[in-house]
């Protein structure tokens, strides 16, 4: 336990035509600041993630956080990037300068805008996220690589279009009371499961709803050490962290297994010294809800093959035994890259502290987040616990 969320804030996620990257890093910032009672001076580090990979002409982002305050100037800043696992890359770097004690205080921000851009160069800035030289050309872009995952699992395990319509209704029905979701509408089973004009196949057995929706938006979390952290108002422990990279070419690797991601799930377990069965709650990475069902299996819910036995047993709805994704997930949310993982804890922060509203999940004590870059190739964990 090295550090401690203090404070947080969040932006609705979505098309947001009046703001720019500028705008929502300086109004996550503070907001942040102001929910953890930490004044801009008293920073000692800023780290920004940030995707970008073309959706923004400006680049080189991180000193745009000392906008947010005259305060922040000179204070040291840095941006992380590690594909859709950009926020949490960030989180970790903050809880890094922290271990060290390099800093005691450390503001965080996740930013991405991606919808001002030309819908075939979304695709093209995705894929810089696969390894170009043997996958740039399947054809969907980052949607095709997803597809291509799906094609091989219904192979292998047989054919799963009820698992995953399961998983994209229960997503927009726990979406609907997110008021940070970009989607808040319970679409239910039937419209997720059958090919139509609003939801057409996509890439492979993939169908719009099983697709993460392409999103602006920003979330901040203030970290600090813990001694820092219980003389405020409140404390969101890290009660353990892990950090697995895995090979990027699918082709060095059995796709089916996401193995980095278990790898990750069972350093981040036996560091917290909990099994599965002690969370409350997981916010995981439903970037296709393909990548759902094949965390249940590598996070260890259910042998390989099976995930479609948590969504028919209801283990993952949010009065189930385990809670899956009771903010909406990417699905309903929306996924702005270098958001997203700022946005996973600074939302199992509100869970644990009872403040979540309508996604509230009951005697909520510890919350699991997996975060990934790529197809399970950066594999972020975090255990978080409340201490204050």
């Amino acid at each position: 336990m090295t550090g401690c969320i203090v404070g947080w804030a969040h932006t609705p996620f979505g098309r947001l035509d009046a703001e720019t990257v500028e705008s929502l890093i300086v109004r996550v910032a503070n907001g942040a600041l102001a929910d953890a009672g930490v004044e801009a001076g008293d920073v000692d580090e800023i780290v920004l993630g940030h995707f970008n990979a073309g959706f923004s002409a400006q680049d080189f982002t991180a000193s745009l956080v000392l906008q947010a305050s005259p305060e922040l100037r000179f204070k040291r800043a840095l941006r992380v990037e590690n594909a859709c696992a950009t926020g949490s890359a960030a989180v970790h770097q903050g809880l890094n300068s922290i271990a060290a004690k390099a800093a005691r205080v450390v503001l965080v921000v996740g930013v991405e805008q991606m919808t001002t851009t030309p819908g075939p160069e979304i695709g093209k800035n995705l894929l810089k996220a696969s390894y170009v030289r043997e996958e740039a050309d399947i054809e969907g872009g980052f949607a095709g690589i997803f597809g291509k995952i799906a094609g091989l699992y219904f192979q292998r395990w047989g054919d799963q279009s009820d698992a995953l319509a399961m998983i994209a209704a229960k997503n927009h029905k726990n979406g609907v009371g997110n008021p940070y979701a970009q989607l808040r509408k319970d679409l239910g089973f039937d419209f997720c499961r059958n090919v139509s004009e609003k939801n057409p196949f996509v890439a492979g057995p993939l169908k719009r709803t099983d697709c993460s929706l392409v999103s602006d938006g920003a979330a901040a979390v203030v970290l600090a050490d813990v001694e820092t952290a219980l003389q405020l108002g409140k404390a969101i422990a890290f009660r353990s962290t892990a950090h697995v990279s895995d090979f990027l070419p699918i082709s060095k690797r059995d796709i089916l297994k996401f193995e980095g991601c278990a790898e990750a799930w069972k350093r981040a377990l036996s560091g917290a010294g909990i099994t599965l069965g002690d969370l409350s709650l997981v916010e995981t990475h439903d970037c296709f809800t393909i990548a759902e069902l094949i965390e249940y299996e590598a996070m260890g819910l259910v042998p390989e093959g099976q995930g479609a036995r948590v969504l028919k047993e209801g283990w993952t709805q949010k009065d189930g035994q385990l809670p899956v994704n009771p903010s909406g997930g990417l699905k309903a949310k929306g996924h702005p890259i270098g958001a997203t993982g700022v946005s996973m804890h600074a939302l199992c922060a509100m869970q644990l502290t009872g403040t979540a509203g309508d996604i509230q999940v009951r005697n909520a004590r510890l919350a699991g987040i997996f975060n990934m870059g790529g197809a399970a190739v950066a594999n972020y964990v975090s255990v978080l616990e409340r201490i204050k």
